[in-house]
């Protein structure tokens, strides 16, 4: 297995199912990468360890998930040079909490910081394909034929939508496919 470029990271196991879709991503654009389970909280010297070795590991993003305090993403930042995505778990205050603890990092400390949940894990993922990306034209040429796909399902729901009987436009049904 090669040597993981992107390290995604959560606070708990319990953050795995949002995670994974970050995961998924990465793999599609084979992008290596590793997922664990640190804990600003209750392991902050081996998140302090992991973040001083990512660069001599040859990490070069790391996307960090967690939820409530949510400040593993931030510990990450403050030992490292390398670039922190946060991602904001759904959590107590549906991850309004989660949110504003990553997103509210000072000056000097940057996160990166994208949507709730696993649109944003999923979005992470987008982000760190594009670092990496400055440096390799595989992966710009991967980004470039993902936007084009993204345009494609656009067209092809509209099309759908259009076929679609029209008493959903009253609210009683919503044509299968579109969303």
């Amino acid at each position: 297995m090669s040597k993981p470029q992107v390290s995604i990271v959560m606070g708990s196991e319990s953050d795995l199912d949002v995670m994974r879709e970050g995961a998924k991503i990465l793999s599609h654009f084979g992008v290596p990468h590793e997922v664990q389970v640190l804990s600003a909280h209750r392991s902050p010297e081996r998140v302090a360890k992991f973040s001083k070795e990512l660069r001599k590991r040859g990490v070069e993003v790391v996307i960090a998930g967690a939820g409530g305090a949510a400040h593993l993403a931030g510990a990450i930042a403050a030992n490292t040079t390398i670039p922190v995505i946060g991602v904001p778990m759904n959590s107590a205050l549906n991850g309004l909490d989660s949110l504003l603890s990553t997103v509210q990092m000072p000056s000097g400390v940057p996160v990166a910081t994208v949507s709730i949940g696993k649109s944003g894990a999923m979005n992470a993922a987008i982000l760190a394909v594009q670092i990496l990306a400055l440096r390799s034209k595989a992966l710009q040429a991967k980004l470039s034929q993902h936007k084009v796909e993204l345009s494609r399902s656009v067209t092809e729901k509209n099309k759908r939508l259009k076929r679609a009987p029209r008493n959903w436009l009253k609210g009683r049904e919503i044509p299968r496919g579109v969303s």
